[in-house]
């Protein structure tokens, strides 16, 4: 399929890398692999030729986690984020209109994400913001959720800017990690980012957000994290206990704000019985097509997805349409 859009793309700058403990991600994922990534997190114009090569029109490219989401002092961090923005608008402007941009806002000041997304939008032509899951306040074991009520007045901008939030995996908490002792390789994308963001969206779905502000859209990677096969589950279990304490303020069924609050993309996760079941369960019109570049393959998922095992009218809603409605592009 040509001109296919692809918007889980990643890329990093000089200064992030000082933050990004990229040599214990290497000894993790293995120091030759994320020499590769490295040098094409710096440089997005090294994909040019494959997507050429393999029918990708367009990229939305966003900062590599935990980014900004990391950062301890929220002065830093505000400044940061606006730095980011600057230097990713100016590649964007390099990329002959290959590239566009998610923003990076940072939560540590809600106020100041807000408006940082909201110039990053109208300004800088951003596309929403992509945010890396919690954001650490205090200390590295601290971290504050996106559904928690200091983050509701960014949420109201972005409502009212009508523009999508990317939810991007980062691994849990450090408090949190006493599953994975001894699996170290589980901590992260393997396995760890998947349960990490899953439960992030139910918090959202469950906090009444979608409520107070029905039109909020959220996109989730990997094929919605896991979710289109684990909500039934959740949601029936959820009914059973329907008289317990800790449900949130929800009015609506998850599956309910999972079919109309979010999108999910196929970003690292080529398989297409699960591509086929997430469809079944969220609808054709809210899947997209992604890559998770540079940590995934172009040719590996493009291949995947021109030659599954669905119509072409699919094909071309997930691998085009849907975004360009979505973004308005």
């Amino acid at each position: 399929m040509k001109d296919k859009i692809a918007l889980e793309e990643h890329i990093s700058t000089i200064e992030n890398n000082r933050y990004w403990d990229s040599e214990s991600e290497g000894i993790r994922n293995g120091k030759e692999y994320m020499e590769y990534i490295e040098r094409h997190l710096l440089d997005p114009f090294l994909r040019l030729d494959l997507m050429d090569q393999y029918g990708i029109e367009l990229m939305i490219l966003s900062l590599t986690s935990p980014g900004v989401q990391s950062f301890l002092n929220a002065n830093e961090a505000t400044e940061f984020a606006k730095r980011t923005n600057d230097l990713m608008a100016k590649q964007l402007l390099a990329g002959q209109s290959r590239f566009m941009g998610f923003a990076t806002v940072a939560l540590q000041d809600p106020t100041a994400a807000a408006d940082e997304l909201e110039r990053a939008v109208t300004q800088l032509n951003m596309k929403g913001a992509l945010i890396n899951g919690y954001t650490n306040v205090e200390d590295d074991n601290t971290g504050q959720y996106l559904d928690e009520p200091p983050i509701w007045e960014f949420w109201e901008r972005a409502s009212k800017l009508n523009v999508p939030i990317y939810l991007h995996p980062r691994e849990p908490l450090p408090t949190q990690i006493r599953n994975y002792e001894n699996y170290g390789s589980l901590i992260g994308s393997a396995w760890g980012f998947a349960h990490e963001t899953a439960t992030h969206a139910i918090r959202l779905m469950l906090s009444g957000l979608f409520d107070k502000y029905p039109q909020l859209t959220v996109i989730l990677g990997h094929l919605g994290e896991g979710l289109p096969f684990l909500l039934p589950r959740l949601q029936h279990r959820l009914h059973k206990q329907r008289n317990g304490a800790g449900l949130g303020q929800a009015t609506k069924t998850v599956s309910e704000y999972f079919s109309q609050n979010f999108y999910i993309t196929t970003s690292g996760h080529f398989h297409t019985k699960a591509l086929v079941d997430s469809i079944a369960e969220i609808g054709i019109d809210r899947v997209m097509f992604s890559v998770d570049t540079p940590y995934e393959d172009v040719e590996e998922a493009a291949t995947w997805f021109d030659d599954a095992d669905i119509s072409d009218n699919d094909r071309q809603k997930i691998g085009r349409e849907n975004a360009v409605r979505l973004f308005s592009l």
